[in-house]
């Protein structure tokens, strides 16, 4: 027999009030509270969250139980929790990909502080959270998602001759111009038939239906960037970079062009942020510490992630299996999904598309 309604909604006041640390939002802001039925000895609250939130169960249920606890005395908290990830608004100026919920476009000042790699973790890392998700490497010139991914040599294949089916690779999937030209062949492009080329593969694959697509950009700020970042219709971006101050200079240049077509900056991921030594496990701040926490209270976003400098990272991408499929239980990979469900936590809280809620008018002669 349930306890009374007036218990139930008590509680439900109590949990809607608790602060989700990835949201940064109460669950009650973030309409999260879809039930909350009490039985004696057990309560049972059901939520919804709009993100991948396939491994969150265990730590919300046990931050959960004691905030609750003077409202639930010595009953048990049972948690039943699902994600619900809908689009969020692009560019005025673009319309969202048919198939596609939300792009979310990986991005960095300068090459070298591990962007690809970030990306190809982050991807990986909402899949296995339980979303569906593709890999997009922009790239153009320095392709590196088939080796990174696994699939070095493999070929798309065109069963109507007009769209090309992506690869999958680890429950994710993938499409790069690097499937498409030999390894060694270098890409001597100017800049429209680098914007060219992405735009087409962006729109001439058949993507399945998507809740994420991470897009590996290419590095820099230059016109090639700006053009793609005025093309894409990006739901938020993420800038990569290291703690180093040059390497910062760079990353503040890459957000303000964001800024500067409309797109949401989600927050900077710290890349290197501490050396492991492979030998005695001994921590170190080898390019210095505290420069992208610097760097997100200055422009008032998030820092997603402080990531470490492993050679086993680099080893993981190298064979094909990143970090996030090869050691999912590992310390390291343990960064890499934190970043992952912050990432899409605060995208989560961000305005909606509704465009896609609003049938299509055609006229047609009568």
């Amino acid at each position: 027999m349930n306890q009374s309604p007036a218990a139930d909604t008590v509680i439900r006041e109590t949990l809607s009030s608790y602060p989700d640390p990835y949201l940064g939002q109460t669950l009650g802001e973030s309409k999260a509270v879809v039930s909350v039925i009490s039985r004696p000895g057990l309560v049972t609250v059901e939520l919804v969250l709009g993100f991948p939130c396939a491994d969150y169960e265990p730590e919300l249920q046990a931050a959960l139980q004691p905030y609750l606890k003077p409202v639930l005395g010595n009953a048990r908290l049972e948690l039943k929790l699902q994600a619900q990830i809908t689009a969020h608004a692009v560019q005025r100026t673009l319309k969202p990909l048919a198939n596609v919920k939300n792009v979310v476009a990986v991005a960095s000042g300068k090459g070298g502080v591990g962007k690809s790699t970030t990306a190809a973790n982050l991807a990986l890392a909402w899949a296995a959270q339980g979303a569906k998700v593709g890999l997009l490497d922009a790239d153009i010139y320095g392709p590196s998602q088939p080796l990174m991914m696994g699939l070095s040599g493999s070929r798309p294949v065109s069963p109507d001759g007009k769209h090309m089916t992506p690869l999958r690779a680890h429950g994710v999937e993938v499409m790069s111009i690097g499937f498409m030209i030999d390894q060694e062949q270098p890409m001597a492009w100017r800049g429209p038939m680098v914007t060219q080329a992405l735009t087409q593969m962006l729109t001439d694959t058949a993507w399945g239906d998507l809740d994420y697509l991470v897009v590996d950009m290419p590095p820099g700020t230059g016109d090639i960037q700006l053009t793609l970042a005025q093309r894409v219709p990006v739901s938020g971006a993420i800038i990569v970079t290291t703690p180093q101050d040059i390497a910062l200079l760079d990353a503040r240049k890459g957000l303000k062009m964001f800024e500067k077509v409309e797109v949401r900056v989600l927050g900077v991921v710290e890349n290197m942020s501490l050396h492991v030594c492979s030998q005695c496990g001994h921590l170190e701040h080898i390019f210095g510490s505290g420069g992208g926490s610097r760097m997100a209270a200055q422009y008032g976003v998030q820092l997603l992630g402080e990531l470490p400098l492993d050679i086993r990272i680099r080893e993981d991408a190298d064979g094909g299996a990143p970090t996030i499929v090869s050691e999912p239980h590992s310390e390291r990979a343990r960064a890499y999904f934190l970043m992952a469900r912050r990432t899409a936590a605060r995208l989560a809280t961000l305005n909606k598309d509704y465009s896609r809620a609003f049938p299509k008018i055609t006229i047609e002669a009568t």
